[in-house]
């Protein structure tokens, strides 16, 4: 895709995202839904990747993709900040370096739609069975998978990005002039992003190993076949 497309892709998707997070500000009971949510998905992660967050080849990726993607965090500033540099982020980021951030939010707008729909049918206070249950009636199997290689589509774009000659001192540099214009959240997203994975011996193993496990717990839950507690399934790293 080239860049233009990438801009105008992030354009709308950004636009998607901030009309979910008002919606949910101007609700406090869904507010208050939504971040239970995010807490219960945010410890299911925790457990079913337990093994590559205690691994310090795979910790800092692994707590990048629960913080920055899963996470109950208030990401609006980070938002923010990406709507008032899209003008210029043609011409500063590599396409590769823009591919990745176009593939997290349209992987947010399409989490932050699912999530919406499934905070208003369970509610703050809910069990396992309850999510389960709401999984399998609220969103559709498409709508997961699509999720899901939207995921695939964000690590393979991180494992590009690291590839990238002289690309760790461009971001070294961005640092300051991001701090002082006042996109520092911004800055610290792709600078986590691109360290975490240049830090592993074998990224795309990674990518392949979260996504296999997510696709197994997917089938599952659609299937019947498993609880919200039950063992992962583990695909081994």
């Amino acid at each position: 895709m080239k860049k233009q497309e990438l801009l105008a892709t992030l354009a709308r998707e950004l636009q998607a995202v901030k009309a979910e997070r008002l919606a949910a500000r101007q609700a406090p009971a869904l507010l208050a839904a939504r971040t239970a949510l995010k807490d219960y998905q945010a410890a299911r992660l925790a457990r079913t990747h337990a093994d590559l967050l205690a691994d310090p080849d795979t910790q800092g990726a692994a707590l990048f993709f629960l913080e920055e993607l899963y996470g109950s965090h208030d990401l609006c500033q980070r938002d923010a900040d990406l709507e008032r540099v899209i003008p210029t982020m043609q011409r500063l980021l590599p396409t590769e370096a823009l591919a990745a951030i176009t593939d997290a939010i349209v992987l947010d707008a399409l989490s932050e739609k699912l999530d919406t729909a499934m905070a208003r049918a369970l509610g703050p206070r809910f069990v396992e069975a309850d999510y389960i249950a709401a999984y399998r009636k609220v969103c559709t199997p498409a709508e997961r998978a699509r999720q899901l290689a939207l995921v695939a589509a964000l690590g393979e774009a991180l494992c590009q990005l690291v590839r990238i000659p002289l690309l760790s001192g461009t971001l070294k540099l961005m640092r300051k002039p991001a701090e002082l214009a006042g996109l520092g959240q911004l800055q610290q997203f792709l600078e986590r992003g691109f360290s975490s994975f240049r830090a592993m011996r074998r990224p795309a193993d990674f990518v392949q190993t979260v996504v296999q496990r997510e696709r197994a717990l997917m089938d599952a839950y659609f299937s019947g076949s498993v609880s919200a507690s039950g063992p992962p399934p583990h695909a081994g790293y």
